[in-house]
This record gives structure tokens, C-alpha cells and sequence, in this order.
């Protein structure tokens, strides 16, 4: 029987590119959805899933995430003083945030890509298996993902698992392509062995599937030796897809396979763009409990005028 999880790693180091200007002074993991930052999001979806440490890995530019997730003496005693039924559940909800987890932070002092900044978790991991999101996307459904891995990892005899969705051709090349076979007595059709993968494919003949790995994996400590050793990949840097291809390919042939590839159910926001960003707030706006309805109505009045 695995041992259960309790630990996860965000990574969250990345310059964020993809959103400049905004990201030269706000972080893309602070960005918000609604009313939220978007690390909020991954932060309750682990401690949802179970999870009680988080190690965020930041650089110099990113106080701002640890100061969301400290106390705000500041907001408490403005909140306490106004009262009313309002404030009461502003006040709850911001004493709450410092206590979702255990929330711990490393900085990645060179951004030489997602492999090395796992391996900046090595001493936080120890001997666990742990899991690794994403800072860049969130996942929304009815079940957290990151318990949908766990699920399948408790199941298998403590197998790796990833998150994955059938996305576009031209997302695969952006993404990973998995080799997959299907899982046997799997009656959803959700669950995948993986075979190889490949960061990046630049063209079609080097895509396995349209399998895309997608801002969450559960991995063990064998991957850490793996990223010691692996070399620069695409974008020159340390890629975790290249190590955990290592990793799945270490299986000798007709051997058990050493990761499952997991369909989540729930629906992806890609923070990392400015289109993921816009759309990540119409969807989740729409849902929310206090302005939602005007939202839908502000929509559907805007939408009649295009």
C-alpha cells in the first residue's frame, strides 16, 4: 500500500513571458479569477486533495505571492471594526487563506526550466512521493484533479500518474505528445499506460497522440537521480518531460508500465496567456455566487452587440 500524499510542489519560477507588460510587476501565478488569485486555486485544490505541504518555487520578483499568504493584521481590524454580515465573511475567508497548508518557498535562482526547479524540491520531497502542479493552470471541476491522481496512484501500488486531455494538433506541439496504451477493466476509458513522450514535437511524424500532459503530475523520488543527469533539452533548459520520459522508457519491454496517464475531469484555465486569463474570468465569473447572475446578464447584453 503507497504511502498516503501529503506533499506537493507549485512551481511558480517562471518569468511569464506570455503576459508582459503586467508581468513586470505582477506575478502571473497573482493574476486574478474573480475574485481569487489564480494560486489560490491550486493551493485549495491540493489541500482538498489531502495535502497538508506545499513547497511554491519562486524567484526574486514573486514576494508578492508570499505576502497573500501571510496574515493581514491591516485588512482583520478594518473588517472587524465595519462588521456587518459582509465583512464577517470577508474577515473569515482572508484568516483562512494563511492556513490552507503548510506553505513553504524556495527560489529557483536561474530559470533553467521545469526539471530544475523540481530538483530544487529534492530536500523538501525526502523518501515521498509528491505531487507537482503547474503554477500556470488551474483546474476546475466538481472533483480536484489532483485527488483524481492520487486516486489512481493509491490503486496502481503507488504508480507515477499524469494529468492529461486530447488537445489540438497544434497544442501538442506547444505541450508533450504520450505514447498510450489503454488500461485494461478501465470502463471510462480514462486511464492510459504511457510508453514514451516527447517535449515539443517540432513535426506530425514525431507526434505519438494528442495526449498532452496538462499542469499536474504525481511523481517519486526516482525521478530526482533522473533530472541529476539529464541534459538541456528544448529552450535549452532542463526539461521534466525529458526526465520522466527516461523514466517511463526504463520499463523493459512487456514489464508493467511505470506511469498511467489520467484524463481529469475537470475544465483548464492556461493562466500563462492573455487569452487563457480573459477566459478564465468569463467562465468562473459567471459562476460566482455574488455577482455571477449580473455577469451572465452584462454578457448576454454585450454578446447581442458584437
Amino acid at each position: 500500500m503507497p504511502k498516503k500524499i501529503t506533499k506537493a510542489i507549485i512551481l511558480a519560477a517562471g518569468l511569464g513571458t506570455r503576459m508582459l507588460p503586467i508581468a513586470k510587476s505582477v506575478p502571473k501565478e497573482m493574476l486574478p479569477i474573480a475574485d481569487k488569485p489564480a494560486m489560490q486555486y491550486n493551493i485549495e485544490e491540493a489541500a482538498a486533495s489531502g495535502v497538508t505541504d506545499i513547497l511554491i518555487i519562486t524567484n526574486r520578483a514573486k514576494e508578492a505571492i508570499e505576502n497573500y499568504f501571510d496574515y493581514s493584521p491591516e485588512y482583520e481590524s478594518l473588517l472587524e471594526r465595519k462588521g456587518g454580515e459582509r465583512n464577517e465573511k470577508l474577515l473569515e475567508s482572508i484568516r483562512n487563506i494563511p492556513n490552507l497548508a503548510n506553505i513553504h518557498y524556495i527560489r529557483q535562482k536561474e530559470p533553467k526550466g521545469l526539471g530544475h526547479a523540481v530538483l530544487c524540491a529534492k530536500s523538501f520531497v525526502g523518501s515521498d512521493d509528491f505531487l507537482v502542479i503547474y503554477g500556470d493552470d488551474i483546474i476546475i471541476g466538481d472533483i480536484p484533479a489532483c485527488r483524481e491522481l492520487i486516486d489512481v496512484h493509491e490503486k496502481n501500488g503507488g504508480i507515477c500518474v499524469a494529468a492529461v486531455k486530447e488537445v489540438e494538433l497544434e497544442k501538442v506541439k506547444v505541450y508533450c505528445s504520450l505514447k498510450v496504451e489503454a488500461v485494461e477493466n478501465c470502463g471510462d476509458n480514462t486511464e492510459f499506460y504511457v510508453r514514451d513522450m516527447i517535449e515539443k514535437p517540432k513535426t506530425e511524424e514525431e507526434i505519438f497522440s494528442r495526449y498532452a500532459i496538462l499542469g499536474r503530475v504525481l511523481l517519486t523520488p526516482e525521478i530526482f537521480p533522473i533530472l541529476e543527469n539529464q541534459a538541456p533539452g528544448a529552450g535549452n533548459e532542463i526539461q521534466l518531460t525529458d526526465s520522466m520520459k527516461t523514466l517511463v522508457k526504463s520499463a523493459p519491454e512487456g514489464s508493467p508500465a511505470k506511469m498511467i496517464a489520467k484524463v481529469f475531469s475537470g475544465k483548464r484555465h492556461d493562466m500563462g496567456s492573455k487569452f487563457g486569463f480573459l477566459r478564465a474570468n468569463v467562465i468562473e465569473g459567471a459562476k460566482h455566487p455574488e455577482f455571477g447572475e449580473d455577469f451572465k446578464k452584462f454578457l448576454k447584453e454585450f454578446a447581442s452587440a458584437l
